[in-house]
């Protein structure tokens, strides 16, 4: 539930705080203030007829859509760059994480969407959770037109699909890519290896050779840009504890 927020110090965006918290103030929603911008964290099954409201309402006027993009939350929170071994020389090393994921999450994706208002000069972000096997959600092409391309790529790196697209199918991968590259369980060797077979004049596919491993650095070094006048710089040759 939206509850009062305090000034931000723009009265631009104070309004719209004001008047968002008198028009969706039921529960499922939530306002938050942050750096100079407002987010609008919104249900799912509302999202269509809030930005219909966002576009046309003339107190609001989002003309436009600027972004779109997925977020997944898998694993969020958990750092798979955490490491007590630390070498003084060399500067990466490939470790293997077992990172514990939630799949079936209800709010393990999210869509977002950044909004800009050219009539009052202001911007505002919406957020939305989706989960599940087949995280859906309605498509707003039919509210900006621009969406279109962002919410193929959204489904193409993250596998989440929008109810309505007019013609929804992968737009930066291949035709016959395997998984969603962006989720945190895509491997990061991938699935299949490509390669130009000379002798058959083509491009084949083959299993992938390579072992799934991430590269954590060896040597971290403060920078002496951000140290204060009493702390040392380290030398070429230091090295401190991941």
């Amino acid at each position: 539930m939206i509850g009062p927020l305090p000034s931000t110090g723009d009265a631009r965006l104070d309004a719209l705080a004001d008047s968002l918290t008198e028009r969706w103030s039921d529960d499922g929603f939530e306002l938050k203030s942050a750096l100079g911008e407002l987010t609008l964290s919104l249900p799912a099954e509302q999202l269509l007829p809030v930005c219909e409201i966002l576009r046309a309402d003339a107190s609001l006027r989002f003309e436009q859509l600027i972004d779109l993009c997925g977020v997944d939350y898998a694993a969020y929170g958990q750092s798979e760059w955490e490491t007590t071994d630390a070498s003084t020389s060399g500067f990466g090393r490939g470790v293997d994480r077992d990172i514990e994921l939630v799949a079936d999450d209800p709010r393990r994706y999210a869509v977002v969407y950044h909004l800009l208002s050219i009539q009052y000069n202001r911007r505002l972000r919406l957020k939305t959770y989706v989960g599940g096997a087949q995280p859906i959600v309605d498509s707003v092409v039919g509210v900006w037109s621009t969406a279109n391309w962002f919410e193929r790529e959204a489904f193409d790196l993250f596998g989440i699909l929008f109810r309505g697209h007019p013609d929804l199918r992968r737009i930066l991968t291949d035709y016959g890519f395997v998984g969603h590259p962006f989720r945190k369980d895509f491997p990061l060797s991938g699935h299949v290896a490509m390669r130009y077979d000379p002798e058959q004049a083509r491009v084949v596919y083959e299993p992938v050779e390579i072992e799934p491993r991430v590269l954590v650095p060896k040597v971290i070094r403060n920078d002496s840009r951000y140290l204060s006048e009493d702390e040392p710089s380290a030398s070429v040759g230091g090295a401190a504890n991941a």
